[in-house]
């Protein structure tokens, strides 16, 4: 079974009675040399796991099954569960699990289903929850080698933009705090049954054996990157004094900005991870 291949794929869904789903965003990946690139970017491990969302009909779910000791694919659409069953019916090291991934207890199931193996977490990303389940994913990065996964390129730049630039914001630094992103590739839309709309990309995120930047409080680095991000048209400044999440007199957070060598009218995009980062142990010595 070839499902890179369009007409093999055509007749594995038709066989089961599938039609796509706009609602999910299904659009399935065909193209040979997309899949070679995720497999090698993902850096698999023979002895080791991969987990998948949004597994779809299997194209990706075979490739990583023929290249780890367990596979594991999380599918949130049931109409999937018999074309995956038929698509993976020769994998015995493979298994299918029907339920949201974001509502999956993710370190109970990393832990059941692969205890003692180095994981990879392998996915072509449904576009509209892809933010949620990367964030998911970092905050359980603990457990994980690696993050591959194919997304819209948009949203690819926004994760590995650098300080200054337009696609540079919080998803940018909370990628950075725990791993080392990069671009693999980009696919268009003819890669994929159906074609989407736009251009997507395939990205890999290495991750860290410590976070990228030493904090005193977690919770307060992300509220300070939130509000920093949240009216980007405002200065540092202002944003971060009319926060909803923070609680400090804009005079003191100018103060704590001239400290730091920032002028008054800097504005969020302008700091690296390093910076935010400084600016978070700042206002934390203030409580």
């Amino acid at each position: 079974m070839n499902l890179s291949n369009p007409e093999e794929l055509k007749n594995l869904i038709r066989k089961h009675g599938f039609s796509f789903s706009k609602s999910l965003g299904q659009n399935f990946l065909t193209d040979r040399k997309i899949l070679d690139n995720i497999i090698e970017a993902a850096e698999l491990d023979k002895s080791g796991g991969a987990l998948e969302i949004g597994a779809g009909a299997g194209v990706l779910t075979r490739e990583l099954a023929k290249n780890t000791t367990k596979t594991v694919a999380v599918e949130l659409d049931r109409r999937l569960i018999p074309v995956l069953s038929d698509a993976l019916g020769e994998f015995e090291n493979s298994e299918i699990i029907n339920d949201d991934i974001l509502k999956l207890d993710l370190r109970g199931l990393i832990s059941e289903k692969f205890a003692g193996m180095p994981v990879s977490v392998v996915a072509n990303l449904p576009y509209y929850i892809t933010t949620p389940i990367i964030i998911k994913l970092l905050e359980n990065s603990d457990l994980l080698n690696s993050i591959t996964v194919m997304v819209q390129k948009e949203v690819a730049e926004r994760i590995c933009a650098q300080p200054g630039g337009k696609e540079y914001g919080a998803l940018s630094i909370a990628v950075r705090y725990k791993s080392e992103p990069e671009i693999i590739c980009t696919a268009e839309p003819d890669c994929f049954m159906p074609p989407p709309k736009v251009a997507s990309s395939v990205v890999t995120l290495r991750i860290l054996p410590e976070p990228s930047v030493c904090i005193k409080d977690e919770k307060l680095f992300f509220s300070v990157v939130k509000s920093a991000f949240g009216q980007r048209r405002k200065t540092l400044s202002n944003a971060l004094a009319g926060s909803p999440y923070l609680s400090i007199p804009k005079e003191e957070i100018i103060r704590i900005l001239g400290e730091l060598g920032f002028n008054a009218d800097i504005r969020g995009e302008k700091l690296s991870i390093s910076d935010f980062a400084s600016l978070s142990n700042k206002i934390y010595e203030l409580r």
